[in-house]
Parts: C-alpha cells; structure tokens; sequence
C-alpha cells in the first residue's frame, strides 16, 4: 500500500472514531425477579423493545433493596420495581420517579394444611410463626400495614413471631413445619395452593381489587438525559402488557420458559400459570385508587420507621411520561 493510501485509511479511521464513541449505551433496566415483572420479558423476548428503537440491557435482581444500590450507583437507569422501594430511596434523597404501572395483585397470605389447630383466618396467627421477607422491604410494610393490622388488628412484633426468609424458601418452609404460614407471592402461592399443601387465607387482591404492586421507576438524572429512551421503553411496556392480556396462551408459554415452571402433580406448567393468573394480572395505567393505596402504603412506611421523610403520592408518581408514551401511539 502507498503511503499516501495508509494515511488516507488512518484518516477515515480517525474520522470514524469519535462517531463510534458517540453511540449510546444501551438503557440499563433492572427488574425484580418475579412473574408479576413479565411485561419487562415480554417486551425483550418478544421483540418489542427493538420495535420501539430502543436497545435496552436487562438485568435481573432478587429484590428492590438490591436495585436500590444499582440505582443509587448508578449502574441502573430504570427498574421494574415494588412501589415502596422508589418512595423510600426518594424520602431518603434518591430523586426517583414512578412512571406506571406494571401489575395488579400477586401476594398473598397462606397456611400450613397441617398446622395444628388450623388457621383459617388472620386472627389465628396470633401466637404462631409466620415467613416474612426482610424488614422494611415493601412486602414487610404491606404485610405489617394493611395485613396484619388494617385486616386483624395484629402486631407483628408482638403478637406473632415473623420469621424472615426469602420467598423461594417459604414453601420448604412450611412443608418442613419450620413456619405455619407465610406471606408470599406468586408463582409461589399456587405451587403451594396445587401441591395441597397450604391454604390461601387471604389473597391480598380480594381485599384490595387490582392494588398496585411492580411499577416501572427511573431517577430524574435519567429522565433529563435519557427521556426520549424511556418514553420508547413505555410504549414498548404498554405493548408487553396489551400481550399478556390479549395473547394468554403464548404469554403463559415465554413466562413457563423465563420462570422455569414445572408441572405440579396433574397441573402442567401452562396449568400452573394459569392458576397464577387468578390472583395477578397487568396494566400500564396508575389510576386514583392506585394512587390512594400507594399513599397509604408510604404513609405505613413512616409510621413504620422506613422513611427519611414523609411524602405525598404526588411528589413521586409522574404520569406524564406514560401520557406522552400513549401519544405517540
């Protein structure tokens, strides 16, 4: 090659370089390992996020503690995540955002068959051991708040002996009668529900219909520097969520698949998933009533000592991302 051809090669490579550093990262997505998170596989496994012209790097987590550390790091740019987790990182000065909805329902309460006398009702687990997960976590505070108290009246540090564990552990749990009861969520509820051995004692969403759990959740840093992305993200969401509730049969095969559901006895695992359905479900919009259970939830978290400071719902919540996601339907 002559010289003048080298330097005219390095030449367009120099000129190519800054463009190729140019292009942006994917947008780093979290989500909290749970079947009531699907829209967020959905989306990647249906092809919805590429549809939408938004390349996004998912990754999963066990817990909304742990994407809190991702977040606050900076190592994450928008979670599917519990509701409490956001408004407790914003009281303690994580300036983060719910931008909507992800799912309805998904916990419940549920009992040893062979707990001895039986629990059939909240009343009954005064003086037994019931499987929390971790204090302060949005569970907890559901289940300390709007459970145990609002529903019966009972003190969870006094009345019972909560036993912390994470959810995959509960149901050895109770088969091994380590715990009467535990508070979970799903697909764990039905595993235990189809293997006969726990009862559902209160299904969380009959006492609170459609009550908002998962929420889709970015830092203001992310929404000033990234929101383009994370309005494509959203309507990719919203297209994940219009899946799941209009194309059952093969949303139940990509969750079988991502969950690793296994048949339970006579259920086969498309079974199993539609067992799950009865108690959880999917939407995109935050409505009023989601609003006032949220608030309800963070007013828990104060009196509870999980808060920085007390908030407003509206000092969280911002629709308007979605509202502009819609539009540009």
């Amino acid at each position: 090659m002559k010289r003048r051809d080298v330097l005219a090669a390095i030449g367009t490579l120099a000129a190519a370089a800054p463009a190729a550093r140019a292009q942006p990262r994917p947008l780093r997505v979290a989500w909290v390992y749970a079947m009531a998170n699907a829209p967020a596989i959905v989306a990647q496994r249906k092809g919805f996020y590429a549809a939408e012209g938004v390349a996004v790097e998912l990754t999963q987590f066990a817990d909304g503690p742990v994407i809190q550390q991702a977040v606050a790091a900076g190592e994450v740019d928008v979670a599917y995540v519990g509701a409490p987790p956001v408004y407790q990182w914003a009281s303690r000065g994580l300036d983060a955002r719910i931008l909507a909805k992800v799912n309805w329902g998904q916990a419940a309460l549920i009992a040893s068959t062979a707990a001895a006398p039986p629990i059939a009702t909240l009343a009954d687990l005064k003086g037994r051991k019931l499987a929390g997960v971790a204090r302060g976590s949005g569970m907890d505070v559901l289940l300390r708040g709007q459970v145990l108290r609002g529903r019966a009246g009972l003190d969870a540090d006094s009345d019972l002996s909560l036993v912390n564990m994470p959810a995959p552990n509960m149901n050895a749990a109770l088969d091994r009668h380590l715990v009467d009861a535990a508070f979970t969520w799903e697909p764990f509820v039905s595993e235990a529900v189809l293997r006969g051995s726990a009862r559902v004692v209160l299904d969380v969403n009959q006492a609170f219909p459609r009550y908002p759990w998962y929420v889709v959740a970015a830092t203001q840093k992310t929404l000033a520097t990234r929101g383009d992305e994370v309005v494509r993200l959203l309507r990719a969401h919203r297209r994940a969520v219009d899946f799941l509730n209009e194309h059952a049969d093969e949303a139940d095969a990509i969750l079988v698949e991502a969950f690793q559901v296994a048949a339970i006895g006579p259920a086969s695992p498309a079974a199993v998933v539609k067992e799950v359905r009865k108690r959880l479900g999917w939407a995109t919009r935050l409505e009023p009533a989601d609003l006032q259970f949220i608030q309800r939830l963070m007013d828990d978290s104060a009196a509870l000592g999980f808060m920085g400071r007390p908030l407003k719902v509206e000092q969280v919540v911002d629709a308007g991302w979605l509202a502009r996601a819609e539009a540009a339907r």
